[in-house]
């Protein structure tokens, strides 16, 4: 019942706001007139939560303001405005432990403006925000083409954005609610995680999310907060957790920061001048290079429009903090996919990370390093101090160094050992076995759809990547072999998620034979990983490899587990060495997984495989 009242609380509270915030009009108070606030950022807050909180108020008229709280438990430590008089920072402590809507006033020599700000009783946490492990399996929903569950809000009013299926750049209609109304699909495929990409407001036909205008609202296309608190709440009935993408580096061109912003140095740069953006990160990790190697690469700004934000400024740094922390509560989140990690100093994320982890100790967030060199992703985990002094503080990382051996192996036919390579480089992360590994994504081409690639391609691929160490990441549509090329391509539709679809790929009698095909083969792998444990902790063991096989195992004290992957397009009879290996004393194996048998012959292990297919046994 506390939590029903809370987010009854926090709902009416939103809707009065949005009825009393009008836009600017003739009748806006000019410089010098009656304060007015338009915007309070966060919308809400938590007793018994952080003690101390800064709000970020939009408005007019607020140069000089004297902050005053009317109410027991929430004092006001200070406050600054900007030059031009739009912004407030306001700092409160709150020690309130009661519900109860604060009430601030803010005096100028013209006038005085009321300022509300609900406090809201917190959910029981027992339980929550547990973050994610090797025991997962996430899976990337890009909203809007994934399935439309409220065909109302294809075109909601007054978006400037551009709803057609048949424009790639397009809104195509997907929301919040289709995932919804999906979720017993991706529990019974075997999903225990969703990623997925912003829901936050965007602008014009921004359907992927990623150019955010309004950090704590979710987009008019998606749905409404409320349908997000549900959207999580069932997928944690269904034993599922939900990561937020978070997007902290740039935010959308249209945002008013970008011409306006809160303080001096809000921004790396202006519209009219900044650096051009860099996508390299061999300088930041590189103790004797200067900043000039890599100063375009944190202050660049992305795809040369994306207004770049400065976190290291101190107000941003805390009002990005207190958003996640807002987010995290106010929908029960699990944990946070981190877009563009290494555009954004370390020393922010450290604190970032340290603030989130203060009040949610087991929270997780994998963050986005895409590069292939280990030397590189590894830099940026947490968990160690590199030679700047600083601890990141992030959980994990991509693992985009196996992601590109992967599709060089299985796609290209290029030697097994540069799998092996990336492997072998285990020992520069603090934390291996939490390295969240993928073969694809939103911006990579289709691993299907490559060149040379075909669909039994695609099956080997996800035969490696659920057998493997790691927390497997899976892109939406590719547990069907979708297809897509480049980027806007690779992001096409689900088929059957939308009114009017000739198929529904969600269900078995909609599926091709050829996706059914798939589909059985990804749902096999994720309950076999499911019922071994093995293979989601166990101990990753190189046995053997060469040019086109590799042999690994997967350990630990009550399992062990005989992997074998033949990568060549023939079939191979291998005979596979043992001697002082985890499986030197074994005197059995049984096939659990995959068509072929195997022998134990002196100190081999005789196994036949047809081409690009792989078999998994129970060592006894």
């Amino acid at each position: 019942m506390k939590t029903q009242r809370a987010f009854a609380l926090l709902f009416l509270f939103l809707c009065s706001y949005a009825a009393t915030a009008q836009p600017p009009s003739a009748s806006t108070p000019k410089a010098g007139g009656t304060p007015l606030v338009r915007k309070v950022e966060p919308p809400n807050w938590w007793t018994n939560f952080t003690p101390e909180l800064t709000l970020l108020l939009t408005g007019e008229n607020l140069s000089g303001a004297q902050v005053v709280s009317a109410s027991q438990g929430v004092g006001v430590l200070g406050s600054d405005a900007s030059s031009n008089g739009h912004y407030l920072f306001v700092r409160l402590k709150v020690s309130s432990s009661r519900p109860a809507t604060a009430q601030l006033r803010l005096n100028t020599a013209s006038g005085s403006a009321l300022v509300q700000l609900p406090l809201l009783a917190r959910p029981q946490t027992a339980g929550r925000f547990e973050g994610f492990s090797r025991d997962d399996v996430i899976y990337l929903i890009m909203p809007d083409r994934f399935a439309d569950g409220d065909p109302s809000n294809d075109q909601p009013p007054g978006s400037t954005g551009v709803y057609d299926r048949s424009k790639p750049m397009a809104y195509h209609g997907g929301d919040l609610r289709g995932i919804r109304e999906h979720l017993g699909y991706l529990h019974d495929l075997g999903i225990t995680t969703l990623w997925l990409t912003p829901v936050w407001k965007n602008t014009d036909s921004d359907y992927h999310g990623y150019h955010v205008v309004d950090f704590f609202a979710i987009d008019d296309h998606m749905g409404s907060l409320a349908e997000y608190q549900g959207l999580v709440a069932d997928a944690h009935k269904l034993g599922m957790k939900v990561l937020m993408d978070f997007v902290a580096n740039h935010t959308g061109p249209r945002n008013s920061w970008a011409d306006d912003p809160p303080t001096p140095t809000w921004l790396h740069g202006t519209p009219a001048h900044h650096l051009d953006p860099a996508y390299v990160f061999a300088g930041m990790v590189d103790p004797h290079a200067p900043s000039r190697l890599y100063r375009n690469t944190l202050e660049g700004w992305f795809a040369g429009k994306l207004p770049d934000l400065n976190p290291d400024d101190p107000k941003l740094g805390t009002y990005l903090a207190q958003n996640a922390l807002w987010w995290a509560e106010v929908a029960q989140l699990d944990g946070f996919r981190i877009d563009t990690f290494p555009y954004s100093s370390r020393q922010f994320w450290s604190g970032w990370n340290k603030k989130v982890h203060d009040v949610y100790p087991h929270l997780d967030s994998v963050g986005e390093v895409a590069d292939p060199d280990s030397t590189i992703t590894s830099f940026f985990e947490g968990g160690h101090r590199q030679f700047d002094g600083i601890d990141s503080g992030l959980s994990t990382v991509f693992d985009f160094p196996l992601r590109a051996a992967l599709r060089d192996v299985v796609i290209k036919g290029q030697p097994i050992e540069r799998i092996v390579t990336v492997l072998q480089h285990d020992s520069l992360y603090p934390h291996p076995e939490m390295l969240v590994t993928f073969f694809g994504n939103h911006d990579d081409k289709r691993f299907v759809s490559e060149e040379t690639s075909n669909r039994d391609k695609l099956k080997a691929a996800f035969s490696l990547l659920l057998t493997m160490r790691g927390i497997p990441q899976i892109y939406s549509g590719d547990e069907i072999g979708m297809p897509g090329g480049d980027d806007p391509d690779n992001r096409r539709d689900f088929p059957g998620g939308f009114p009017g679809d000739p198929s529904n790929a969600f269900t078995p009698g909609g599926r091709t034979p050829e996706q059914q095909d798939v589909f059985a083969h990804i749902k096999a792998l994720l309950a076999l990983r499911q019922a071994h444990p093995a293979l989601r902790t166990g101990k990753h063991w190189h046995i053997a490899w060469d040019e086109t096989y590799y042999a690994f195992v997967r350990e630990l004290p009550e399992e062990k587990l005989l992997v074998v992957y033949n990568n060549a397009a023939s079939t191979r009879t291998l005979k596979i060495p043992v001697a002082d290996t985890p499986l030197e004393k074994v005197q059995s194996l049984e096939p659990i997984f995959g068509n072929s048998a195997a022998q134990i012959v002196g100190s081999e292990v005789h196994v036949t495989l047809a081409p690009q297919t792989l078999v998994v046994f129970r060592a006894r």
